[in-house]
């Protein structure tokens, strides 16, 4: 049975399909709504908070996005291709580590503060907040100078491209959409050769073509 995913068109979810994309595994996708995550239903079978994604795999069932992305390159990693997402060097691995907590500490969360006033809040029949759009364009500003910094002499975060690298790219795909292309700035190179090594990628393609609105 091929591995079951729902989530959105985008977002945390689209995290999990990179991955499993570029781990060259075959899985189906449940698109799910807002409305259908607020569901007695959902909550009792799926997630308990009424999120997404959610990923079944021959009959076992995780939520939340690291675990799901960590469980996927434990158990497949090696399986179907020759893609390293958390290498077996412990330095190495710490430096994947330390990514991902530098992308959820410091990048996403100003991203999906941006995404949220500029898509999610005109879906629940909410008016945008200008003021929250300008000091989220300011933060993230702020945060890739230092990603400059951070990418001197690397074309990926940890050197190698890895899951700390997937981490940033449906958000940085959403805001792209939203009409802020911060990434490809000339006063920022280094940033704009790490990302045009991500999106470039043909699995990271393929899912950014399939970005979507999530639906009401």
């Amino acid at each position: 049975m091929p591995i079951q995913l729902i989530g959105f068109l985008g977002g945390y979810t689209h995290e999990v399909s990179i991955t499993l994309e570029e781990l060259g595994l075959p899985y189906d996708f449940s698109e799910t709504t807002f409305k259908v995550l607020g569901t007695p239903e959902f909550l009792a079978s799926n997630h308990p908070f009424a999120r997404v994604p959610v990923l079944i795999d021959d009959g076992f069932k995780v939520y939340e996005t690291e675990a799901i992305t960590r469980y996927l390159v434990k158990k497949y990693q090696g399986k179907k291709n020759s893609t390293v997402l958390i290498p077996t060097d412990e330095k190495k691995a710490a430096l994947v580590d330390q990514f991902i907590s530098v992308g959820n500490s410091y990048y996403i969360p100003i991203l999906s503060k941006l995404v949220d006033e500029e898509l999610v809040v005109e879906l629940k029949g909410l008016t945008k907040n200008p003021e929250i759009i300008k000091e989220a364009l300011g933060e993230i500003d702020n945060t890739l100078t230092v990603y400059e910094k951070l990418l001197e002499g690397k074309e990926y975060l940890a050197g190698e491209f890895s899951l700390a690298d997937i981490l940033h790219v449906p958000f940085t795909q959403l805001a792209i959409m939203c009409g802020h292309d911060f990434w490809n700035d000339p006063k920022r190179p280094n940033v704009a050769r790490w990302w045009k090594n991500i999106s470039e990628r043909p699995c990271c393609k393929k899912i950014g073509a399939e970005i979507g609105i999530p639906k009401v």
